[in-house]
């Protein structure tokens, strides 16, 4: 597949109160999870993480934020600035139940648009998307203009964004909980109860 794959790691992980990336489910890293849940279409992965030294056992590139203290808006700018392909499916390390399968068919949606963005139940999930080189200026510009959020990114690209109903019929399972995130410590006990099941 002409695109890579990027895992972004640089949260504070603040509301957890200890790494989320490096919480185990079943005796594996929910980071490990996602890549090799990635690993199953894209040989090429990148980490983007500001602390490289964690993540070393996962024997994959390690980037970091170019434009420090930017939120997640500065880890796919950095994703976007190193890796290989033009374009990159994108995920936080707190999605334990991510599914190759729709990281494949956002990549194969994108043709002709800067992003593909999942829409479930209203809800969008730009940490589960994909993104363009194209977009980096724009990324630049929220920089200096201090528009911080992915939404102010999103308003001024060319974006697919891509609903349930769009998704039925393409045999992603259990569709919901794979945009499960994990936040707080109750979610993560969540996660390991559905792990289980």
């Amino acid at each position: 597949m002409k695109a890579g794959a990027v895992i972004l790691a640089g949260g504070k992980s603040s509301r957890m109160g200890k790494n989320k990336a490096l919480l185990q489910i079943n005796g594996i890293t929910t980071i490990e999870r996602t890549k090799n849940s990635l690993r199953e279409v894209f040989d090429d992965i990148l980490l983007v993480a500001n602390d490289a030294e964690k993540y070393r056992f996962l024997n994959v590139p390690i980037t970091k934020d170019k434009v420090i203290d930017k939120g997640p808006l500065a880890g796919i700018h950095a994703g976007l600035l190193t890796a290989n392909h033009d374009t990159n499916v994108f995920v936080a390390c707190d999605m334990p139940f991510i599914s190759s399968k729709l990281a494949k068919l956002l990549v194969e949606l994108s043709d002709g648009y800067d992003a593909v963005v999942p829409v479930i139940n209203g809800e969008q999930h730009p940490l589960f998307a994909v993104y363009k080189r194209s977009i980096i200026r724009v990324i630049e510009n929220c920089f200096e203009t201090k528009q911080l959020r992915i939404k102010s990114l999103l308003n001024q690209v060319n974006v697919k964004y891509v609903t349930e109903d769009q998704l039925k019929n393409k045999e992603i399972d259990k569709l919901e909980q794979v945009f499960y995130n994990m936040n707080h410590p109750f979610e993560y006990e969540k996660a390991k109860i559905i792990a289980k099941q």
